[in-house]
């Protein structure tokens, strides 16, 4: 076994009821207030963020927006160029280059934020509200507009292939509990309340170096049962460089189940299809894996996520 590898749980199941069980307890320990879990994130945790700051390089976490199709993406974005018209470009004075764009936000290829209007379960958002609150115009409650002032506190970056001594986790596989605390030994850190945790599990890495596959059918991801340790330490957001569940699921009856703990029992804002290419190489360099962290999303108001490029602030 490579240096800093470590043995990791097999793949175990978890029965509806364990599940149910879970999400109960977990609903219980909601931080609640308007904006679900980010309330965890004091004015004083973001200065004591700020303070995160030594060499005051940036980074991005995001992955570069996918306009062609591929297996992972078969709705990629669309862009074009809508200005200058033609052969306006060799005219002379004044012409602007304009754009169109659009995109799919909850697909599996491109980085982006879910809001908490975002997963529906039992006929109910996040905190009890009706699920009727979704309208053909857009979400009326819990929309992204709630973070309109973004997300910014301590970030922690875990990084489960560097503790396996591997360069990614293969597609099924998840990642418990007790691998996120042994990676934070690993890494002389630890995250906490308030705190915005990120957790590698290579998808990004392998996408690049083999090409896309069908990831609504297979990748890393977390096993439920993790999101405990997550409640306990009060975390205010949730990123990865998958999509956070597990594929296929290990839970009974619930095929995202990471997503209703996360975002319908806790209030958690998730981020799927991050990168941390960028970031583990700097991370090393500095021997730190905590930074200030900046989640901007687009000021949309009734939609229930947005593409995003969270920066690592170092």
């Amino acid at each position: 076994m490579a240096m800093g590898a470590t043995a990791h749980s097999p793949r175990v199941r978890q029965s509806r009821g364990e599940f149910l069980a879970l999400y109960r307890r977990l609903r219980q320990r909601a931080p609640g207030g308007a904006r679900g879990a980010p309330e965890t994130i004091t004015p004083d945790r973001v200065r004591a963020a700020a303070g995160e700051v030594r060499t005051g390089r940036t980074v991005t976490m995001a992955a570069p927006v996918e306009t062609a199709a591929g297996a992972d993406n078969p709705q990629p974005a669309g862009h074009r160029l809508t200005g200058p018209p033609g052969a306006a470009v060799d005219r002379p004075g004044l012409s602007f280059a304009t754009d169109h764009f659009g995109m799919n936000v909850h697909g599996d290829a491109d980085s982006h934020l879910d809001a908490l209007c975002h997963v529906v379960y039992d006929g109910t958002l996040y905190g009890g509200v009706p699920a009727t609150t979704l309208t053909p115009e857009g979400a009326t409650a819990l929309s992204v507009d709630l973070v309109r002032d973004g997300i910014v506190g301590r970030g922690v970056l875990l990084d489960i292939p560097r503790l396996r001594g591997v360069p990614w986790l293969e597609p099924g596989d998840h990642v418990d509990a007790d691998e996120l605390a042994a990676a934070e030994r690993h890494q002389g850190v630890r995250f906490g309340a308030g705190d915005l945790l990120f957790v590698r599990v290579g998808h990004r890495r392998r996408r690049t170096e083999s090409g896309p596959w069908d990831a609504a059918r297979a990748r890393a991801g977390l096993h439920p049962t993790a999101m405990e340790l997550l409640a306990d330490r009060r975390v205010a957001a949730l990123g990865s460089d998958g999509n956070n569940d597990v594929a296929p699921g290990v839970t009974d009856g619930v095929d995202f189940p990471v997503h209703v703990l996360g975002v319908h029992a806790l209030g958690l804002y998730l981020l799927d299809y991050l990168q941390f290419e960028d970031l583990v190489p700097l991370c090393e360099q500095l021997g730190r894996w905590s930074f200030l962290c900046v989640v901007a999303p687009l000021r949309l108001p009734q939609a229930t996520g947005s593409p995003v490029n969270p920066i690592a602030i170092l």
